[in-house]
């Protein structure tokens, strides 16, 4: 544990255990220099309490560098509930976690995440003040999705600008690889610029749905790594660019909202860059609902939340470019960028 703990570069991680009403969750905090770290909840059922652990450090770490690329004031946390969102959540679940981020005294903020919803940071709210993400009729900034929908959006416009030197899409052949709440508003954005989508999915209802809505195209969940494409949009969970798939990829760029794209950093981040296939990192583009939550904090309206957002698009061609220049890849760029400012921040602070 404590190796892991190093290995990232967390601060702590505290375990979350109610056995009278089945709570078993981990909340990690990886860096607060910029602010209090800001995470979403995420419930799975994940299959070891390592695997959750090891999703709750990658997914923290990510926010610590989403937030700071990003130009917010906060710092990166997550908080993982261990079961089925389908099944076992509840209101005194949530609302006992809702105590635990209490405790942390305001070092950890809750945000909406996989298995999640506006409704869920209420019953959180009922024990802390410490979440956002709420609905409208609190004050809240409601649904993320959009949000994040829209910085994914921009983000691929950016790596299409840099491929072909315009940003339009239309004609571009696009595979949205799963079709949520962020996956679907995705495709009406693309097919609102006439780009070919095509749509996966393991929830074939879903895909099929969205697929009928937008006029998209839907296709076998494992065939989108063979297609000639000119966008793979993972939004669904992590770890789909991996030593397998990037064999198999005959797209020309990686842009989805998924979070931990890269099975492993270091090993598939440079696999791209000798393919050439151009990464657009994912938690530089996925960060329009912490955009939204950040104006939630601060105060801001929504036509602030939509501007923050379109700053993900000069960000993305800016890593981008970095990345040609040095010849490094695109992740490492991005992450270069935000450990800057952070010891930068570090510096004043220290004053």
């Amino acid at each position: 544990m404590f190796a892991s703990l190093s290995q990232y570069g967390h601060q702590k991680i505290i375990f979350c255990q109610d056995l009278s009403i089945g709570l078993n969750a981990i909340i990690a905090i990886h860096d607060t220099t910029l602010g209090p770290a800001i995470g979403g909840v995420r419930m799975l059922p994940y299959k070891t309490e390592l695997e959750a652990i090891e999703d709750v450090l990658r997914l923290s770490r990510a926010m610590t560098y989403k937030s700071a690329i990003s130009g917010v004031n906060l710092g990166g946390g997550t908080a993982v509930i261990i079961g089925d969102h389908r099944t076992q959540k509840s209101e005194v679940i949530l609302r006992r976690l809702g105590q635990f981020v209490e405790e942390l005294n305001g070092s950890f903020i809750a945000s909406l995440d996989m298995g999640t919803t506006s409704k869920d940071m209420e019953f959180i709210h009922m024990e802390t003040n410490h979440v956002v993400g709420l609905p409208k009729s609190l004050g809240g900034s409601g649904d993320t999705a959009p949000f994040t929908a829209k910085g994914v959006f921009f983000g691929i416009k950016a790596a299409i600008k840099e491929l072909y030197g315009t940003d339009s899409l239309a004609g571009k052949t696009i595979a949205v690889q799963g079709t949520g709440k962020v996956g679907e508003h995705l495709v009406s954005l693309l097919r609102e610029e006439n780009a070919k989508v095509y749509v996966s999915d393991i929830v074939e209802d879903r895909m099929i749905h969205v697929s009928n809505k937008y006029g998209a195209v839907a296709i076998a969940h494992n065939n989108v790594f063979d297609m000639e494409l000119d966008v793979y949009a993972p939004c669904a969970l992590g770890g789909t660019v991996n030593s397998h798939t990037i064999d198999r990829m005959r797209c020309k760029i990686i842009a989805g909202s998924a979070n931990n794209q890269l099975a492993d950093d270091t090993v598939h981040g440079a696999k791209l860059l000798e393919k050439g296939i151009i990464y657009a990192p994912d938690f530089l583009i996925n960060a329009g609902g912490l955009l939204s939550c950040y104006a939630e904090i601060a105060g801001y309206n929504v036509l602030r939340s939509a501007s923050l957002t379109e700053n993900i698009y000069d960000a993305t061609r800016s890593v981008i470019q970095k990345s040609a220049k040095e010849n490094i890849p695109t992740h490492l760029a991005a992450m270069q960028i935000a450990e800057d400012r952070i010891a930068q921040i570090k510096k004043i602070k220290q004053n």
